[in-house]
């Protein structure tokens, strides 16, 4: 049984929202019901290979998280009601304030990293025909905002989202998002633009609680889907964004993926936003091996603007690096291998190389590269079944900013609980 704080306060809010809906409608409520407990162990090492005197060398932590989960069915009826709830909770293995900033646990360099953080969220929701409006704690995975995962604990939003499957093929979201809660932290704050080292010259930016979003895809067919997305994070930026998939098959166990991604920002209040992103990548499919080359390039007075902590909509953008610089063109050669066809289900490996140039940064040319090795396993049966075991090393090395080495290991396991 789970004695965590976190579990039992959802236990609690999740049997609270149960006694609250009438004995005759709780049918499809509980039997719907799902919970899951993850389990993820994460280490992380990050080199910072010329750094200055003084400056951080090194940062290198390790820490478990606990990933809970709680998802309601509906209640019957014409509008069937239910509850979603979450609780976080990461724990210091080893850190140390000269150390610290990884992301997978609060603080920064210097700083002294507490020995825990946790977070508890809800969402109700409701649902009419096929369309299910949520309200509270939210993961949204848009192109226009899309909440990153990529650490110990996920990213979580406060808001509304409302998504609509009634036409065939057709989905709509649409909604408002008004505290961002990053992947290190136990706090909810206002929603502010990212700012990573470089040189986006994006000015005037303030962190605002107004994040509207609006868009959708529709299937075409079995192989083509097409999108569009808007956000709007008040005072800072406006941003359009289309996108197309298409995949033609070729023959049995062999395919060619076409994704074409462009996005329009433009300033909103006192920013100077103005960025076009045109990205594109291409996959050849046969017999387990996969190889992409993809091109992105970035145009106007300032780089790609998205929200803080989140994974921007771009095709290079990758384990450290999103090659996002105002002007920035970059290329990417990848290669994916899936073991199955070897006979070794669970097994994947993929590599990728991207080199970017054509920027500046304080009135001198800029370039950059990053190179990413990922290999995982999940076990098949036995005592180890779903036992999730990953390794992912990056190399990052640019002419206007620190080097970079950076590896990590992450053992990850999800346990159902109903």
């Amino acid at each position: 049984m789970l004695k965590t704080p976190m579990a039992r306060a959802i236990s609690l809010a999740t049997l609270g929202a149960t006694l609250a809906i009438p004995s005759l409608a709780q049918a499809a409520f509980i039997e719907d019901s799902k919970a899951t407990l993850e389990l993820r162990n994460f280490y992380m090492n990050r080199d910072f290979r010329d750094a200055a005197p003084g400056a951080q060398s090194k940062a290198e932590e390790w820490a478990q998280g606990f990933i809970l989960r709680y998802e309601s069915g509906f209640t019957e009826g014409d509008i069937g009601f239910g509850v979603d709830a979450i609780g976080l909770l990461g724990v210091k293995l080893d850190s140390g304030p000269g150390r610290a900033g990884t992301g997978i646990l609060p603080g920064g360099f210097g700083d002294d990293v507490p020995d825990e953080y946790s977070q508890l969220g809800a969402a109700a929701k409701a649902k009419i025909s096929n369309s299910t409006l949520r309200a509270g704690t939210l993961m949204p995975k848009l192109p226009s905002v899309s909440a990153n995962d990529s650490r110990l604990l996920p990213q979580t939003f406060q808001g509304f989202q409302l998504t609509s499957q009634e036409i065939n093929g057709l989905t709509l979201n649409a909604g408002r998002l008004y505290q961002n809660s990053l992947r290190n932290l136990s706090r909810s704050d206002d929603i502010a633009m990212n700012a990573p080292t470089g040189a986006r010259g994006i000015t005037g930016a303030t962190a605002e609680n107004e994040f509207w979003f609006a868009g959708g895809s529709f299937a075409v067919d079995n192989n083509l889907t097409l999108g569009y997305n808007y956000g709007n994070l008040d005072q800072n930026y406006k941003q359009h964004i289309v996108n197309a998939v298409h995949v033609h098959p070729i023959s049995e166990g062999q395919s060619f993926k076409t994704d074409l991604r462009f996005a329009r920002s433009t300033d909103d209040g006192n920013t100077n936003v103005d960025n076009n992103a045109f990205g594109a990548m291409f996959t050849y499919a046969i017999s387990g091996h996969a190889f992409g080359l993809a091109y992105q390039k970035m145009n106007g007075d300032t780089g790609y603007a998205y929200l803080a902590g989140t994974d921007p909509f771009l095709v290079n953008y990758v384990q450290i690096s999103d090659f996002a610089n105002p002007g920035e063109k970059s290329w990417q050669a990848r290669y994916d291998y899936n073991f199955a066809a070897m006979g070794i289900p669970g097994l994947t490996f993929m590599t990728r190389y991207i080199t970017g140039d054509g920027f500046q940064v304080g009135g001198a040319s800029a370039k950059e590269w990053e190179r990413n090795t990922d290999i995982g396993y999940v076990f098949q049966d036995g005592a180890l079944k779903n036992l999730g075991v990953r390794l992912r090393n990056a190399t990052l090395r640019r002419s206007y900013a620190s080097d970079m080495d950076e590896n990590r290991l992450i053992v990850s396991y999800t346990l159902p609980l109903m």
